[in-house]
């Protein structure tokens, strides 16, 4: 088994954190979804902005969808849906052979409403009955708006991946969202067996911006530079900590007699920022049972080639628990940086949405005055 297998054998998920046309269309992700290295996939507004900007692999669509005279956002996702239709019938054998609890394809709700429930829960229902594939997971931002339509769209039967999340606090109130929906549909005599959820918990951004204020107090504390590139880390071993107590509840077990699978927390902004950490180093310190690592191609070629799968994500809590409270002693303010990295990663991927749909309008404009 190479390292992307192993990881596997270890509980936990490999999946891509990237799509598009030409991976679809050259074949190379059904090889790697049939030779075993990766169990799913996410999108996000950022990557589908790099494929269709970054290629004319859809110029044929965006015409012939622009000569019907659809609106922009409608065209968007009408080229989106077709690539993760094709995507979830390629990880569809994964999905099978686990009866149901791997081989899902993520596509995300509209980051304009990331602050909005009501319209968050209509995007998610019109998303998932779009696509129609039972391996379709529809990413939500776990903002304070989100959670709402979290539990609203887990109530509706809908399989919902949970996207942004920094800190602990705010992935125990994303986990009771969870539990809140499939209650709800429980209430009302509704199964909830076939329901599947992940909370993605971002990694890599939180030592970026802490590490940055680490510099800072170097000059008085010189021992904050020993602390550099370990918050992440911390901060996710004890996310995973609290998976641990929530699924060991008397509250979850009454939903796991049901059927209910458990929500299993998703690692995601794996890919090494900083040049001087291993380049793998997020993935290696991340590895544990039910949990899924969403990694962009070349940190799972990375990964593949030079790997070390070992259960990695039980070691050091007490570790965690003193380093975190070290940064609270050295004032380094978590929750200010968390809630920082929230609104960062929203306005990000609105922009990316924004810039996504310009490309579309001109290439449509272009597109039709060739066809006339």
């Amino acid at each position: 088994m190479n390292p992307l297998q192993q990881l596997q054998a270890l509980g936990q998920s490999p999946w891509q954190d990237n799509i598009s046309r030409d991976q679809l269309l050259s074949g190379e992700l059904a090889h790697a979804v049939g030779a075993g290295d990766v169990t799913g996939l996410t999108s996000n507004p950022t990557i589908f902005q790099n494929a269709i900007a970054g290629s004319d692999d859809y110029d044929e669509s965006i015409g012939l969808y622009a000569q019907r005279d659809m609106g922009t956002e409608d065209i968007f996702y009408s080229l989106a849906s077709e690539d993760i239709q094709e995507a979830a019938d390629i990880f569809l054998p994964v999905y099978e052979r686990s009866s149901g609890s791997d081989g899902f394809v993520s596509l995300e709700v509209s980051p304009r409403l990331a602050y909005e429930t009501e319209a968050t829960v209509r995007d998610a229902l019109q998303l998932w009955q779009r696509v129609d594939r039972p391996n379709l997971m529809i990413k939500i931002p776990g903002t304070r708006a989100g959670l709402d339509a979290i539990t609203a769209a887990v109530s509706a039967g809908v399989n919902v991946n949970v996207t942004l999340i920094f800190s602990v606090q705010r992935y125990a109130e994303v986990m009771d969202a969870y539990m809140d929906g499939l209650e709800q549909r429980l209430g009302r005599g509704e199964e909830i067996v076939k329901l599947a959820s992940v909370a993605s918990f971002f990694v890599s951004r939180l030592d970026t911006l802490v590490d940055a204020r680490l510099d800072e107090l170097a000059a008085t504390h010189p021992e904050a530079s020993k602390m550099k590139g370990a918050t992440a880390i911390a901060n996710a071993r004890l996310a995973y900590d609290l998976f641990r107590q929530t699924t060991a509840s008397p509250r979850w077990a009454s939903l796991s007699a049901a059927g209910a699978r458990v929500q299993r927390p998703l690692w995601a902004s794996t890919s090494t920022k900083n040049p001087q950490y291993r380049d793998v180093f997020y993935v290696e310190s991340l590895i544990g049972r039910d949990t899924v690592n969403t990694m962009p191609p070349h940190t799972l070629e990375a990964f593949k080639q030079h790997g070390h799968a070992k259960r990695t994500i039980t070691l050091g809590l007490d570790d965690a628990r003193t380093h975190m409270a070290r940064l609270s002693q050295l004032g380094v303010d978590m929750s200010s940086i968390t809630d920082t990295l929230e609104s960062l990663g929203v306005a990000a991927f609105a922009d990316s949405f924004d810039e996504l749909l310009a490309v579309i309008e001109q290439r449509s404009q272009i597109l039709v005055q060739e066809r006339t």
